[in-house]
C-alpha cells in the first residue's frame, strides 16, 4: 500500500511539472507576440484602421504590445498569474475576432488554430493559478505559513 501512495504522489508531482512547462510555453509565447508587435507596429495599426469598432480604441494598439510583454513575464515565473491571465483574455478574443475572423479561419496565414489553443490554455490558467514552481506558491508559502494547494 505505501507504494502506491508514493506512486501516486510522484504521478501527481510530473503532471504538475508539465503544467509549468506549459504556462512557461504561455508565457513565452504571449512574450514573444509582444515582441513581433513592437518591430512590426503596422500589422496591428492595420488592424485598428480597418475596423469600425476599434479606430474608437486606437490608444489600445499601444497598450496591447507592452500588455503582452509584461504579462508574458509574470505567467512565465508564475507571479500574479491569474492577474496576467485575466488582463490577456480580452485581447486574445479581440485577436480571434477581428485578426482571425478577418484573414479567413482557416486560411493558410491564418492563426486560428494558434489563437484557439493559447486562449485555452489561458482559460486553464485561470482556474489553476500559477501553480508548481511559480512565485504564486512562493508568496503563497511565505505570508501564511502554509503550504499552496495544490
Amino acid at each position: 500500500m505505501k507504494t502506491i501512495t508514493i506512486s501516486h504522489h510522484q504521478t501527481k508531482k510530473i503532471s504538475l511539472k508539465w503544467l509549468a512547462i506549459l504556462r512557461v510555453f504561455l508565457g513565452v509565447s504571449l512574450f514573444i507576440k509582444g515582441i513581433l508587435f513592437i518591430q512590426d507596429k503596422s500589422e496591428i495599426a492595420q488592424v485598428f484602421h480597418e475596423s469600425l469598432i476599434l479606430q474608437k480604441y486606437f490608444w489600445l494598439q499601444t497598450i496591447i504590445p507592452w500588455m503582452n510583454l509584461l504579462c508574458g513575464v509574470f505567467i512565465i515565473i508564475g507571479l500574479y498569474t491569474r492577474l496576467a491571465v485575466l488582463i490577456q483574455i480580452p485581447i486574445l478574443i479581440g485577436a480571434i475576432v477581428f485578426v482571425n475572423a478577418k484573414k479567413g479561419l482557416f486560411a493558410g496565414e491564418s492563426e486560428f488554430a494558434f489563437s484557439i489553443v493559447i486562449l485555452v490554455l489561458l482559460i486553464v490558467f485561470l482556474f489553476m493559478g500559477g501553480g508548481y514552481l511559480s512565485y504564486d506558491k512562493a508568496i503563497y508559502n511565505d505570508k501564511k505559513g502554509k503550504r499552496y494547494p495544490e
